[in-house]
């Protein structure tokens, strides 16, 4: 069994449950990922596939990959990703894996990155208050005193600062589908997940709920 897929993230829409419930989803384009490689205890030490998703045009792609995806078919792929599974025996080079593997109401992790803010201060990033806007205040939107005077006499590690906001590899667990499309290859998650539209998302399936 393949423990996970590649995606790309579509957008929000909602819909309805057949008892009348509201349900906001996400929609994953999911696949069709084609296997590049397989990997097993024999030759690697552990077990797993490598997929591609999305192609890519081969004059765009380095000599080296070209080889690597000429084992596979030819196509160029712009993303490659490894995950796990169960019996590598099972699967063959050039073989393309779609949302078939997953079903509705299974429970998912959907990986991916967080919109980057560039840098941000203490309000957007970590959701300060700020200072008083009037009475003679003049620390609007700093994040105050950050010193621990004579003793330890630095700042603390971890203490929250300015910084750089978003572009951060986030995990979002325990997911629900609720509804699969094979024929088009799009699964529909309940509620919000990481990253901008188009953005590259995997999902793998809950091993241990």
């Amino acid at each position: 069994m393949c423990k996970g897929l590649l995606g790309k993230k579509l957008g929000m829409t909602s819909l309805f449950s057949p008892d009348g419930k509201y349900i906001p989803v996400t929609v994953l384009q999911v696949g069709p990922c084609v296997v590049t490689q397989v990997k097993n205890d024999k030759t690697d030490g552990y077990k797993a596939l490598q997929l591609g998703f999305g192609v890519k045009k081969e004059s765009k792609t380095v000599k080296p990959l070209k080889g690597h995806f000429k084992k596979s078919g030819g196509t160029c792929f712009s993303t490659l990703k490894e995950v796990g599974v169960d019996n590598p025996d099972d699967y063959t080079l050039g073989q393309t894996i779609g949302p078939d593997i997953f079903a509705i109401g299974e429970l998912i992790n959907v990986t991916g990155i967080s919109k980057g803010r560039g840098f941000s201060g203490v309000i957007k990033r970590h959701g300060f208050g700020g200072g008083r806007e009037t009475h003679g205040g003049h620390c609007h939107r700093l994040p105050g005193s950050i010193g621990c005077s004579a003793w330890p006499a630095k700042v603390t590690k971890g203490k929250r600062m300015p910084g750089q906001y978003g572009g951060d590899t986030k995990t979002v667990r325990n997911l629900e589908i609720v509804d699969i499309r094979a024929e088009e290859n799009l699964i529909l998650v309940k509620g919000p997940l990481p990253g901008c539209r188009s953005g590259i998302v995997t999902i793998n399936k809950v091993l241990f709920a």
